[in-house]
């Protein structure tokens, strides 16, 4: 089994003050963003005055995407399932997929209407304010459990790679108050210019660390066969079992990561039809340059160290690069370059966290009953509203015990619910309010009986037959629906 414990620093003091001074330019891309603003409104702030081309729109996409969950998560899971985990490929482009069955008629309306949320369609299409306020309560908090794990993800990593110079406590603090200083001087418009870095040291930065990989371990010629010795399991054909927790799982990502509010903003900001399908296309293509890579890293982590616990794989990405440097020693700022890229994933996927809540309270919340309000007015309680989130968010992030990250997976199977409104909604001129507000109460109490309960007591299955409870949620949603939906048109018909 190989070593892995350590309290030695992965990065020195010139590897902090190069991460020093990317973070500090974060903030002059907010002053920018601040000067670039059209217009004190929600839509300017919010949306980034819906001008985002192609460039901008396709590395904010893929930075909120791209969490990072993606550099450190998925290369453990590969670590202990092996290559079966390539499925997560398909989950991604799944994503895409369902991108495409809303996004292009969402995008039109919204340049109709004016849409500023997912609760902006939702009233649009349904005429119903408490079927609004409770998707956008469960968008809410879906976001806010996604910004505290973020906020605790950072945390770990700046206490792993300073070796404890810094804690996590103040990588957390600093951290977030980098995040909200440019995200209230220019709002989305600022994010998405951050993503653009985020974005490109996310895919360069995988793309270089999966090179030294190999090169570490003797090129790709010397690693089938290793890995053939340790671990011949992987190369054993999935169990029946095994395939329905991959499409359950595959629903569940699916679906609910194309319905991140965040990700509905960015469908908003597109400058034009034309720039979002581009978007889109090349999106599709993304997991195959990202996701394959940090799997393979997971994976090939079982050559140099095999046996490692459940605790341990975790930081196999950290571990494996800790390896090119001990082979390579000119390389040790592939580390500084992994440290930065997680960094900008888990940043790219906070901020935009963050100014979700920020919108969807102000606009779904505050707007409806507030009429008399301007939007210079919304637009300053928006900014306000960010900074008491991300203060909330900062001292539950440290202060909450390790153990209350189980309940992380949550957020997409709340999302899931939410499905039928948007997917069917905007594909069907038939669905009714009522209908859908019945599915969507069904569906989230089966999710939450079966995630809460299984948190609390161990005799409820988080995942009967190997079926997130999300989905098992999502088929009594669609199953009210439809009786709800058939109930009704026989009452008119009586009628």
């Amino acid at each position: 089994m190989g070593e892995v414990t350590s309290t030695e620093p992965l990065i020195g003091p010139g590897g902090l003050l190069l991460l020093g001074l990317y973070l500090a330019s974060l903030i002059v891309i907010g002053v920018f963003g601040r000067m670039a603003r059209k217009s004190n409104t929600l839509g300017d702030f919010f949306l980034g005055g819906r001008s985002f081309g192609f460039f901008v729109l396709l590395l904010t996409l893929y930075a909120t995407q791209y969490s990072g969950n993606t550099l450190i998560g998925f290369a453990g899971k590969s670590y202990r399932t092996g290559f079966s985990f390539l499925i997560s490929i398909a989950f991604m482009m799944g994503v895409i997929g369902v991108y495409l069955v809303f996004a292009p008629k969402l995008y039109r309306l919204s340049r109709e209407e004016g849409f500023v949320t997912l609760g902006d369609y939702i009233q649009h299409r349904f005429k119903n304010r408490t079927l609004t306020v409770l998707i956008s309560i469960s968008g809410i908090v879906a976001l806010c459990n996604f910004l505290i794990t973020n906020l605790k993800a950072i945390g770990e990593i700046t206490g792993e790679v300073t070796g404890g110079v810094v804690s996590p406590a103040m990588g957390i603090a600093v951290l977030a108050v980098i995040i909200i200083i440019y995200e209230t001087l220019g709002g989305l418009r600022s994010v998405a210019w951050t993503d653009v870095i985020q974005g490109l040291m996310l895919f360069f930065g995988v793309t270089i660390i999966f090179s030294a990989v190999i090169a570490s371990l003797g090129g790709l010629e010397n690693v089938t066969a290793r890995l053939h010795e340790v671990r011949p399991d992987f190369w054993e054909a999935p169990g029946p079992s095994q395939i329905v927790t991959w499409i359950s799982t595959l629903i569940v990502i699916s679906v609910g990561i194309a319905l991140y509010p965040q990700a509905i903003q960015r469908i908003y900001a597109a400058k034009d039809s034309q720039t979002l399908r581009r978007a889109l296309t090349v999106m599709v293509f993304m997991p195959l340059l990202t996701t394959i890579l940090m799997v393979s890293i997971g994976v090939l982590a079982n050559i140099p160290f095999p046996g490692l616990s459940k605790a341990e794989s975790e930081g196999a990405t950290v571990i494996m690069l800790q390896n090119v440097a001990d082979v390579f020693p000119s390389l040790t700022w592939i580390i500084i370059l992994f440290v930065g890229a997680v960094l900008a994933a888990i940043m790219s996927t906070a901020d935009s966290a963050m100014l979700s809540i920020a919108s969807s309270v102000t606009r779904d919340l505050i707007q409806p009953f507030k009429e008399q309000i301007t939007e210079a007015s919304l637009t300053l309680f928006g900014k306000g509203f960010s900074w008491i989130v991300m203060t909330v968010a900062t001292i539950l992030a440290i202060i909450l015990p390790q153990s209350i990250w189980a309940l992380a997976e949550i957020k997409l199977e709340l999302l899931v619910q939410c499905a039928p409104a948007l997917l069917l909604g905007i594909n069907s001129d038939r669905l009714e309010a009522k209908s859908v507000l019945a599915g969507f109460i069904a569906g989230m109490t089966v999710t939450l009986f079966f995630l809460l309960g299984a948190f609390f007591h161990e005799v409820i299955p988080k995942r009967p037959y190997g079926v997130h409870a999300g989905i098992w949620g999502l088929i009594l949603n669609l199953i009210v629906i439809t009786f709800a939906h058939h109930f009704s048109k026989r009452q008119a018909a009586q009628a």
